[in-house]
């Protein structure tokens, strides 16, 4: 970190689609002031810009050009960014994602805080939950680490769906790898996995303002199930709202954007975040919305 004056600075981006309404820029400028820190943190949004995934060599070169200490990366771009890196942490590594990336005496550093962002929150808000047989939706850079996150949790056996089939079955090859063989399993038929179900994961981005809906038909929902959101903007999604209208215990995104973005200015910054303080500063800004 350079300095001005005497208060050490740090400049942090989001890459990412759509990402106006992110809190994470707000959350990491909050946090770095009440330790002292001056921090800029800029939004770089595929969608506003428009630009593709392909853009992203150019992006990372020209944030390190620009003396940035590190970037939080969203989708789609958390498997895309992976070419582009020089080295990976090993829960990077293990997932095949990246959300977040530091710049470190001229190399690139690949970094995943999703995972346990998920767990954190879970473990906390979700206890006593049904483990025995859970549905996930979608297999991207979020899905790969809260599949992670699920089946370290307890999760005896995950059925993992997607919009592109072979993803699914990378994300569950190497759940297999790591976890043994049965944990995971690449899911066919919605209908029927739904019915054994005890809990459904929603890991895409079908619910966010920019791609509103539902990702499963509602008439798959039952009130003895447990649902939980990776999506925060909105903080009640279509599915949480009619999940919720059933009985159903849910988890909303929230907890997730807080406790990966506590590990991700760990990274950033080598200092210790107040994770109650970046908690109430998350809830905060989701009472003015």
């Amino acid at each position: 970190m350079s300095r001005y004056g005497r208060a050490p600075s740090v400049l942090l981006g989001l890459i990412g689609q759509n990402i106006q309404a992110s809190r994470t820029p707000e959350m990491q400028m909050r946090e770095a002031e009440a330790q002292g820190l001056r921090c800029v943190y800029r939004l770089i949004d595929l969608a506003a810009l428009g630009l593709g995934v392909e853009a992203l060599p150019d992006l990372l070169a020209g944030c390190e050009r620009a003396g940035f200490d590190g970037l939080n990366i969203t989708h789609p771009c958390k498997q895309a960014v992976i070419p582009h890196l020089h080295d990976l942490s090993d829960d990077a590594r293990a997932l095949g994602a990246v959300n977040t990336v530091l710049f470190r005496d001229g190399r690139r550093i690949g970094e995943n805080t999703d995972w346990s962002g998920f767990a954190e929150p879970f473990r906390a808000k979700m206890a006593g939950a049904r483990m025995e047989r859970v549905v996930q939706l979608g297999a991207g850079g979020a899905g790969a680490a809260v599949a992670h996150a699920a089946l370290t949790l307890g999760v005896e056996r995950l059925t993992v769906f997607d919009i592109d089939p072979t993803r699914a079955a990378a994300v569950v090859a190497n759940l297999t790898k790591h976890f043994g063989e049965g944990r995971a399993i690449a899911g066919m038929n919605r209908v029927s996995a739904m019915a054994e179900a005890t809990g459904l994961i929603n890991a895409t981005p079908i619910g966010m303002d920019a791609h509103p809906g539902l990702p499963i038909d509602a008439d798959l929902l039952r009130p003895d199930l447990w649902v939980a959101e990776v999506i925060y903007f909105p903080l009640e999604t279509e599915l949480l709202r009619r999940a919720r209208a059933l009985g159903c215990r849910t988890i909303d995104g929230g907890g997730m954007a807080v406790f990966q973005a506590v590990a991700a200015f760990r990274l950033f910054t080598d200092r210790e975040p107040d994770a109650e303080r970046m908690t109430l500063q998350f809830q905060s800004m989701s009472e003015v919305l």
